[in-house]
């Protein structure tokens, strides 16, 4: 593609060089650069790509854009200036892709929970149907049925263009994607089309990152402020912040809850750690999942098949037959009669809703016993809300390592305990190494009791002083019922 034709959607201020010049990739690391590539100097949190513009020349790139020139131009080089060249990469890529996600129906989904099980539950739905489809998660990548592995929610543009572009390729019809907040702040999704957005609630995550509550809101609201005309946004109501999220969008608003009057609204009728039976617009549906926040989940996957033009019966047949996400609500019965449940909540609006779940099988049956802890190098202020959360809906608490990364396990147990009363601290007991904490947990549950472990679902590591060590909350699970 000439480097003209790349620049044709985003402004520019200045540029030194000839722009009629072919290019054959587009890397923002200066490390991947191969000869006659466009090299963008992104300004990161961590580090600054203007400082290895020398090093990307070097290894061969043609072409920079950046936000100010070098001292030294190199005759050889064209130079490109912009205002912030971080938001200018997802249009970059769109245009060197051949913007991919105009060629099939992209859907978003955006919140802070729930994000996984909608977009991995749509992909499955909708190739269930017979359709092609794409799926962009936290777990995994896949293009229709090729797993890729992921590291992050949202891949970098660049990544993410390219992923776009195969999917295209081998012919998906349907894109399901989850949006972080990151993400839409550092306009990682810049230069993409959405048929639709779902936003699932908002509760307070990553305030290391956006500082405060109100830049995570307005994070979440710019992605919904900048969906088409001619797509859907659909939103939960019974979220406080569910009518803020679409209130700026050009696109068609719908509406979801369980508590009010809505365009997709639900009822339960029956709970079971097997599942539940639901009504759903006035039709009654059995479902392999549980607790009241999937049902919010169910009419979120329920409304974006309706809007992408199914059969309201046909959406829920389908819906019928499908499994939750690995590590959500994830249910393994030891042969001593109590249950373990592994999930992903690592905020305290999760780790609620996780327990009401279990509460309202349980109806007071069985003891509960949470093992839990927090992410190292996060938002400390959310460790002692999540250590209330786990006592106030717990007969014991076992606080215990989750990925500990540049911190020491005991500081972070020791920020937890600190929300926490001395009577609060009766039931908690603080064990550093989760492998341990899991086992104390099953030698403590009797028959009819439910273990909750909580933070990692599906992470098959623990990530300490960086380096990912190989743990599994499940396999760790499955050995204590075998011996």
């Amino acid at each position: 593609m000439l480097l003209q034709k790349l620049l044709e959607t985003i402004k520019i201020e200045g540029s030194q060089g000839n722009l009629n010049r072919d290019i054959l990739g587009i890397q923002i690391d200066s490390r991947q650069i191969t000869a006659g590539q466009v090299f963008v100097a992104v300004r990161g949190t961590q580090n600054d790509g203007h400082k290895y513009i020398g090093k990307a020349i070097e290894l061969g790139a043609t072409a920079v854009v950046c936000e100010e020139f070098p001292e030294e131009l190199n005759p050889n080089v064209t130079y490109v200036k912009v205002s912030n060249s971080e938001h200018i990469v997802g249009n970059l890529a769109t245009m060197f892709y051949g913007n991919p996600s105009t060629k099939f129906k992209l859907v978003g989904v955006t919140g802070t929970n729930g994000k996984t099980t909608i977009a991995t539950t749509l992909y499955n739905m909708f190739r269930s149907m017979g359709h092609k489809a794409g799926l962009l998660s936290t777990v995994v990548n896949y293009i229709d049925g090729e797993a890729i592995p992921t590291e992050h929610t949202t891949p970098d543009p660049i990544t993410l263009n390219k992923l776009l572009a195969e999917m295209a390729d081998a012919g998906c019809e349907y894109v399901f994607m989850e949006v972080s907040s990151h993400s839409i702040v550092q306009n990682r999704i810049g230069g993409l089309t959405f048929a639709g957005g779902l936003f699932t609630n908002i509760t307070r995550d990553h305030l290391d990152y956006h500082k405060t509550f109100e830049n995570y809101i307005k994070a979440k609201k710019l992605f919904f402020d900048n969906l088409p005309s001619d797509a859907f946004a659909i939103t939960n109501i019974d979220d406080k912040n569910g009518m803020v999220m679409v209130q700026n969008t050009k696109a068609a608003i719908k509406t979801y809850a369980v508590q009010q009057a809505a365009d997709f609204k639900a009822k339960i009728i029956e709970c079971h750690f097997e599942g539940m039976y639901l009504e759903i617009n006035g039709k009654e549906v059995g479902v392999q999942f549980i607790g009241k926040f999937n049902v919010y989940n169910l009419l979120a996957i329920y409304g974006a098949a309706v809007m992408l033009g199914k059969e309201p019966q046909e959406c829920l047949v389908a819906m019928s037959s499908m499994k939750p996400v690995s590590g959500r609500l994830e249910a393994i019965n030891s042969p001593e009669g109590f249950t373990a449940i592994v999930d992903y909540a690592h905020t305290p609006d999760a780790l609620e809703n996780v327990l009401n779940a279990i509460h309202g099988v349980l109806e007071g049956k069985g003891k509960v016993i949470t093992v839990c802890g927090a992410g190292g190098n996060r938002d400390k202020g959310k460790r002692p809300l999540m250590a209330q959360e786990a006592v106030r809906q717990s007969d014991r608490v076992i606080i215990t390592s989750d990925n500990p990364r540049f911190e020491e396990p005991q500081d972070i147990i020791n920020d937890m305990v600190a929300g926490l009363d001395k009577e609060q601290m009766r039931k908690v007991l603080t064990i550093a190494d989760r492998r341990e904490a899991i086992k104390t947990a099953c030698m403590m549950a009797e028959k009819g009791d439910v273990i909750l472990i909580a933070g990692k679902g599906h992470e098959d590591y623990q990530e300490v002083k960086g380096v990912k060590h190989h743990f599994d909350d499940r396999e760790e699970v499955r050995k204590c019922f075998d011996n």
